[in-house]
């Protein structure tokens, strides 16, 4: 943790308020009052030239008056104003300053803020901000917010950190979350993200040693980099994210242009980046909540799989369709442990879910009994229970208690989850044994699977390098098919035989040399998708159909794209015996270049079954990118069909994957479609390619 800046931000020594007012219900005054309320250990200083005390403190005319340089401020006055506060402050060497201001990018399209963050950084001052509610962190009792939710009351300190991109939600999150019982260590909303961004701050979350585990609500990201560390810092450090991502917006009619732009939408780049990561996306506030208070166990299963014990059979069939829909694995108990529970009590069901019946009000040490069989011979990294409302029942509670505490007890490495309605107070009994309580046994299923997606991130090894960056240099514009190949091939990305023809006569003696029969495409760099226009012809089998159809081509060509450059006709060879794939490359305007792979025809076009990487990545991570798709079993080989060569698509995706890196910016878009998977080593190759780049600056 720094001693200056974005640390002190977490814990200053001492506070200016900008704006302060005697009036502990206005914005200048709650942060002031909430401070005093809790026992804020260091100096507050009001700033208020219009008073001489502030809330019983002495105030200060201007942050000159000052008798010691503050190490955050709060800024609380209109938008004139705080730019110079700013700069008073910056001169001063003040660490960090919240602006409350709004006024700013929200609403004059930001000239006034960038002459905000120019007089912080002419300092080497922190903003968090402007227009944002503020933050808070609970051990040095620093209330830099005006947020009434504290009003309500304030959250018991703990290992939850909150960031938020809007400030009223930021709170509703809050008041959630203290509700719930969960402890907070920090709460920060960043308002515009002037200065101090979202990942920045979630990257120091990580480093507070307070902070074990950081719930996320964002509306939109505008810088990747920050977010990136921020995650890869949080996975090496083993504290789990949960991140609520909302809005979900196509790149545009101009992206769209490409088959991977199609697919690779902002929302679909969010999630591949996240599980990346093994940060969780949460659907909703509750879910959020609900995987953050279960990371608060600090037990994240590595080959996860989850054994329920249950006093419902209605229960079971709820909770294990959940499991089934999200891939949390739900396995029999052993055929041997089931006779045994099935000789303990005849007319339970011993599978898995475990249903005991209600009998166990009546014989505790024989549920006891069902519950450790079950931990230790169904060999659950997960244990969920279903009691319903009995854990309320005085006659039952206590020693429910004492006997699932001894199972933990033996078995303490394991996550245990409770399902139970019961008063307040009984719940923290239950939580102080090392239980987590759930009232709805499909919301527990589903936190317990997010646990074990963060054990395996944290476990996973680390991965091959990727190949070296070649060197790449774009044409001026938007290249031919050929251009685009010939640019791919000295990348080492191989295509299929070829060559592009100006005449019949050439067309013919390509296709002789290459072999029939051959594929026929319309050669035109103003024409990337042939297909759409009849711009494509397969199977063409001798001289004559290459003369029929080169004239045929360039009729449907002038028909259908009149004001098209047309060079020719492309000539290849027809590869049979293949999987179609399709691979691309899509320029995020956050992350950057992100590589597609998915299966080519209807899976890709109706089922949309691919998925997303961010650039650049080994053949290791390729390979398993490839396998990740629903319909890999095309590829490993199914009813008869022989496997096709993973290893060659894994290089060639990962080749791509350094291209586009190398590439630069100018890289709008690969296209890989079809890419022909031949049987295994036999390679795989691209038969056609689209590659889009923006126009040189003459």
């Amino acid at each position: 943790m720094t001693a200056t800046g974005l640390g002190r931000l977490f814990n200053p020594r001492s506070v200016a308020i900008i704006g302060a007012s005697d009036d502990h219900t206005r914005i200048g005054g709650r942060s002031i009052g909430y401070m005093l309320e809790r026992g804020f250990a260091g100096p507050i200083y009001p700033v208020n030239p219009g008073r001489e005390q502030v809330q019983g403190l002495k105030a200060f005319a201007s942050v000159a008056d000052l008798p010691e340089t503050p190490d955050v401020a709060i800024i609380a006055i209109p938008q004139a104003g705080a730019i110079a506060a700013v700069e008073a402050l910056a001169a001063r060497g003040t660490a960090a300053a919240i602006v409350f201001t709004s006024g700013f990018a929200e609403a004059d399209g930001g000239d006034a803020q960038d002459r905000l963050v120019a007089a912080a950084r002419s300092g080497g001052m922190r903003i968090l901000g402007p227009n944002c509610l503020g933050m808070f962190s609970t051990a040095p009792a620093f209330y830099g917010t005006f947020s009434t939710v504290l009003e309500t009351g304030f959250p018991k300190p703990g290992p939850l950190g909150i960031v938020s991109q809007s400030g009223a939600f930021g709170a509703h999150i809050v008041y959630s979350a203290r509700e719930m019982g969960l402890g907070i260590a920090a709460a920060v909303t960043t308002g515009n993200e002037a200065e101090l961004t979202m990942g920045e701050i979630v990257g120091e979350m990580v480093t507070q040693p307070d902070i074990e585990v950081i719930a996320v609500y964002s509306e939109g990201l505008k810088e990747g980099d920050s977010l990136i560390a921020a995650l890869s810092a949080a996975r090496a450090a083993k504290k789990p994210v949960v991140m609520m991502k909302v809005g979900r917006s196509a790149l545009g009619a101009q992206a769209a242009q490409s088959h991977t732009a199609s697919l690779a939408n902002n929302d679909a780049v969010i999630d591949a980046v996240l599980k990346e990561f093994g940060v969780a996306r949460a659907r909703n506030p509750e879910e959020m909540l609900d995987i953050a208070s279960l990371a608060m166990q600090r037990v994240y299963p590595v080959g996860n799989s989850l054994g329920m014990f249950t006093i419902s059979g209605g229960a079971g069939v709820l909770a294990s369709d959940v499991a089934d829909s999200i891939g949390l694995p739900m396995p029999a108990m052993p055929e041997e442990a089931q006779a045994k529970l099935k000789k303990l009590l005849p007319f339970s069901a011993p599978r898995n879910p475990v249903d005991t019946t209600a009998q166990f009000i009546n014989d505790m040490p024989l549920f006891a009994q069902f519950v450790e069989t079950m931990v230790e011979d169904g060999g659950y990294k997960s244990i969920l229970g279903y009691l319903s409302y009995t854990a309320a029942v005085p006659s039952i509670a206590e020693q429910l208690r004492t006997e699932l505490a001894r199972v933990r007890a033996h078995h303490p490495d394991r996550l245990y989850v409770l399902s139970l309605l019961c008063s307040p107070e009984m719940r923290a009994r239950f939580e102080a044994d090392g239980f987590t309580i759930f009232g709805d046994p499909a919301r527990a299923v589903v936190a317990i699977e997010a646990m074990g997606r963060y054990g395996e991130a944290f476990a996973a090894q680390a991965h091959d390098k990727p190949p070296p960056l070649p060197a790449v240099t774009l044409p001026s514009r938007t290249p031919t098919e050929t251009e685009a190949k010939t640019i791919l091939s000295a990348a080492g990305i191989a295509c299929a035989p070829e060559q592009a023809c100006a005449s019949a006569d050439e067309a013919v003696a390509a296709a002789e040399r290459l072999g029939f029969p051959v594929v026929m495409k319309i050669l035109s760099r103003n024409i990337l998708h042939k297909s759409e226009i009849g711009g494509v012809v397969l199977g063409v089998a001798d001289a004559d159909a290459v003369r029929r159809n080169f004239a045929l081509l360039l009729e449907r060509a002038r028909t259908h794209v009149p004001d098209a450059l047309i060079e020719g006709v492309l000539v290849a060879r027809q590869l049979s015996d293949g999987v179609e794939c399709i691979m691309g490359v899509q320029r995020d305007p956050v992350f950057g270049p992100v590589a597609m792979f998915g299966l080519g025809g209807i899976f890709v076009e109706l089922l949309k079954d691919t998925a997303l990487m961010r650039c650049p990545f080994g053949e290791d991570v390729a390979e398993t990118l490839i396998r990740s798709i629903r319909g890999a079993q095309m590829l490993t080989g199914i009813r008869g069909r022989p496997p096709v060569d993973i290893k060659a698509l894994a290089r060639m995706l990962s080749q791509l994957s350094v291209f586009a890196v190398a590439a630069g910016p100018r890289l709008k878009s690969i296209d890989l479609n079809p890419v022909l998977a031949m049987p295994e080593g036999e390679g795989a190759f691209a038969v056609d390619a689209v590659i889009e780049v923006e126009s040189a600056v003459s």
